[in-house]
């Protein structure tokens, strides 16, 4: 972890190398091809915009942290690090088309950084995973993906609480009584699946106390 929190000078210089470091990669180490700073540039700006609250760099950064803890478990790690810098890159609450639009952005802007087209087509490809959260079985670069994106349910529960309150304010048009029958459903499709956490690690580390914490706010909302 970093002493320089994201959206500062120091924290997003950290987040444009570990950008321009999956880039190259895909790029299969090229260093000939465009400049992968604008491309960083571009997705950084989309994730200051004003309207979010969880969904920023601090995210972003949390979740390729957790990719890298299960870096191992991965078919192609920087795909699925590319796949975090794009899984949110379009975000407007009010809208239900943001995975599909933010894996669009990824298939224009892949191909023009450089990326070859098979790597672009399975960037988007786990975007759009996020929409479920349920990868196939032997998918590894999906589960690893869907499990780093999961993996703040399984914070301490003062950080969840944190995450929680993020998301009540990102979708602060809507009334309580709505908000709290929509993530009410969004918590128990949660709960109802097998598994939430589909790699070694999260399965191990992070699924009972991911289950305690949906379970707990389900109850808050319930009263």
């Amino acid at each position: 972890m970093s002493d320089s929190a994201p959206g500062t000078p120091g924290g997003d210089a950290l987040l444009r190398d570990r950008w321009r470091g999956a880039l190259l990669a895909a790029r299969g180490g090229a260093d000939s091809g465009p400049d992968p700073a604008p491309y960083a540039d571009a997705l950084l700006a989309r994730w200051a915009e004003p309207q979010r609250r969880y969904h920023t760099t601090a995210h972003l950064t949390q979740v390729l942290d957790r990719v890298d803890t299960l870096a191992g478990h991965a078919a192609d790690p920087d795909l699925v690090r590319l796949a975090v810098w794009f899984h949110d890159a379009v975000y407007r609450p009010d809208r239900s088309e943001n995975e599909e639009r933010s894996a669009a952005l990824a298939e224009r802007a892949l191909p023009e950084a450089g990326v070859p087209g098979s790597a672009t087509a399975e960037v988007a490809r786990l975007v759009r995973l996020t929409v479920t959260h349920d990868p196939a079985p032997g998918d590894t670069n999906g589960e690893v993906l869907c499990d780093a994106d999961l993996a703040i349910l399984a914070s301490a529960p003062k950080e969840y609480a944190e995450y929680a309150a993020q998301v009540r304010q990102e979708y602060g048009f809507v009334p309580d009584d709505a908000f709290a029958e929509g993530r009410a459903a969004v918590l128990r499709q949660l709960l109802e699946l097998p598994r939430l956490f589909r790699t070694p690690h999260g399965a191990a580390e992070w699924e009972a106390r991911a289950r305690q914490n949906l379970t707990t706010e389900l109850e808050l909302l319930s009263h």
